[in-house]
C-alpha cells in the first residue's frame, strides 16, 4: 500500500484534500470518485511532507501538554455535529463500503478527509475500536455526543442483519430530510428578524441622534407641543438616560433567569410545549413537524429491523415536545401489554386521526414502517405549506408594526413643527 495525496472538488465546488492508502494511481482516483468527489490532482505523498505532518502533530501534542488538563479538555472537545454534517460523512461511510473497501481501510480513509462537523480523531478511534474486535456500532456508542442513540441502534441493526451499507444510506437519507425541514424554518424566520432588527435600529438611531436635537429647538421656542410629541419626549428622556439601560439590562437578566428556572422544570416546561402547539398560526407548523418527526422516526428504526419498543424509547428521546414525549411512553407501554400500535396512539388523543388510519392500514397489510413513511411525507409537504402561510402572514405584519412606530415618531415631530410654523405665520 502506498500513499497518495489529493486535492478534489464537491459537487457544490468546494476543495477537498485528503491522503489515500491504496496500492496506485489507478485506485486512488477510483477511490475519489467513488466518493463523490471530481479529482483535481493525485500525486505520490511525499516522505517530506509526510514528515512535515508528524513534526505538525507532536508540536501541537507537546504544546498541549504545557495547558491545564481542564483548557485542553475545553479545547479538544467535541461539538454536536449538524444534521448535514452527520449525512455527508455517513453517506461517506456507506460509499466506501459500497464499493468493497473493508470497514477497518474505510474509516482510516474518512480519517484523511476533511469532513466538517467531525474530526478525524473520531474515525481513527472507531477504526481502533473495530480492530481491537468492537463492532462499529458499540464504537459509536462511545461517543454519544456525535452519533445518538437512534444512530447506534439502527448501526447494529444493519450489522445484525447484514445490510450495513443499506442501512447507513437510509440513516444518511433520513439527517438529510431532517436538515432539510430545519433549513425551511431558518429561511422562514430570516426575513421577519431582519426587518424587526432593522426597525428597531432605526428607531434607537432617531431616539438617541435625531430627537434630542429636536428637543433641544422646541424647548428654545417655548410653543404648545401636541400630546404626541410630549409623549415621545418624555420616552426620550427616559431612553437616553444611563440608569434606565442598566434598569432594562437587569430586568432582561431577571426575566431571563425566571423563564429559565420555569423551563426547567416538568410543569413549565410541559406548560410551556402546550402553547407551542396551541399558539396562532405557529401552534400549526410545531404539531406539523412534530408528527412528521415522530412518523419519519419510527418508520425509518423499524424499517432498520430495530424492535418496536426500542424504536419507541428511542423515538420519545428524539422529540422534543414534552407533551408528546409523554404520549409516546404510554403508547409504549401499551404496546409491552400486547396492543397493537394504532390504538394506544388513538387513545393519547395527540396524534392526528389520518396518522392512526394509515398505521392501522399499514397493521392489517403487514407494512407500518411504509405507513409511517407516508404519514411523514404527507405531514412534511404540509409543513412546507404551512411555513410559506407562516411567513406570508408575518412578513406584512412586522412591516406593519415597524411602520407604525416610526411612523408616530415622524408624526410627532412634523405635527410639532406645523405647529410652531403656523404660530409664527399668525404673529
Amino acid at each position: 500500500m502506498a500513499q497518495f495525496s489529493y486535492r478534489a472538488r464537491r459537487r457544490s465546488g468546494e476543495v477537498v484534500q485528503g491522503v489515500l492508502d491504496v496500492a496506485d494511481r489507478t485506485a486512488a482516483l477510483t477511490q475519489i470518485e467513488r466518493l463523490g468527489l471530481f479529482p483535481v490532482a493525485v500525486e505520490a505523498a511525499k516522505g517530506a511532507a509526510v514528515a512535515k505532518a508528524e513534526r505538525a502533530e507532536r508540536k501541537a501534542a507537546s504544546s498541549a501538554g504545557v495547558l491545564p488538563p481542564a483548557l485542553r479538555a475545553f479545547l479538544n472537545r467535541q461539538r454536536k455535529p449538524r444534521l448535514q454534517e452527520l449525512a455527508t460523512f455517513t453517506q461517506q461511510l456507506a460509499n466506501l463500503l459500497q464499493s468493497g473497501m473493508p470497514l477497518t481501510v474505510a474509516l482510516n480513509s474518512l480519517s484523511h478527509l476533511e469532513s466538517k462537523g467531525i474530526s478525524p480523531e473520531v474515525s481513527k478511534q472507531l477504526k481502533q475500536d473495530v480492530m481491537e474486535g468492537r463492532s462499529l456500532s458499540d464504537g459509536m456508542g462511545r461517543h454519544p455526543v456525535i452519533f445518538s442513540d437512534m444512530y447506534v441502534n439502527m448501526v447494529r441493526a444493519g450489522e445484525q442483519s447484514g445490510a450495513l451499507v443499506e442501512v447507513l444510506r437510509r440513516v444518511a437519507e433520513h439527517y438529510e430530510r431532517f436538515a432539510d425541514v430545519q433549513s425551511k424554518f431558518v429561511s422562514a424566520l430570516i426575513y421577519p428578524c431582519i426587518v424587526a432588527c432593522v426597525g428597531v435600529l432605526i428607531i434607537v438611531f432617531f431616539m438617541s441622534f435625531m430627537l434630542p436635537r429636536f428637543m433641544s429647538i422646541f424647548q428654545g421656542m417655548n410653543a404648545s407641543l401636541p400630546w404626541s410629541t410630549r409623549a415621545v419626549m418624555n420616552f426620550g428622556d427616559f431612553f437616553n438616560k444611563g440608569t434606565t439601560w442598566l434598569f432594562i439590562g437587569l430586568s432582561v437578566f431577571v426575566l431571563v433567569i425566571l423563564f429559565l428556572r420555569f423551563k426547567s422544570t416538568q410543569a413549565g416546561s410541559r406548560k410551556l410545549d402546550g402553547w407551542k402547539m396551541t399558539a396562532p398560526v405557529v401552534g400549526k407548523v410545531v404539531k406539523l413537524n412534530l408528527f412528521a418527526q415522530f412518523a419519519r422516526t419510527l418508520a425509518t428504526l423499524l424499517q432498520n429491523g430495530v424492535p418496536v419498543l426500542t424504536a419507541l424509547k428511542i423515538t420519545e428521546q428524539v422529540i422534543p415536545n414534552r407533551i408528546m414525549k409523554d404520549a409516546i411512553a404510554r403508547t409504549r407501554e401499551d404496546v409491552t401489554d400486547g396492543k397493537t400500535l394504532a390504538q394506544p396512539l388513538a387513545r393519547s388523543k395527540i396524534f392526528p386521526q389520518l396518522m392512526i388510519d394509515l398505521v392501522k392500514i399499514g397493521e392489517e397489510t403487514g407494512d407500518v414502517p411504509g405507513a409511517l413513511q407516508n404519514v411523514a411525507n404527507a405531514y412534511e409537504n404540509e409543513l412546507t405549506i404551512a411555513l410559506r402561510v407562516m411567513t406570508n402572514l408575518i412578513e406584512p405584519a412586522m412591516i406593519i408594526v415597524m411602520a407604525v412606530g416610526v411612523g408616530f415618531l415622524l408624526f410627532s415631530i412634523l405635527s410639532a413643527l406645523f405647529g410652531i410654523i403656523a404660530n409664527i405665520n399668525r404673529q
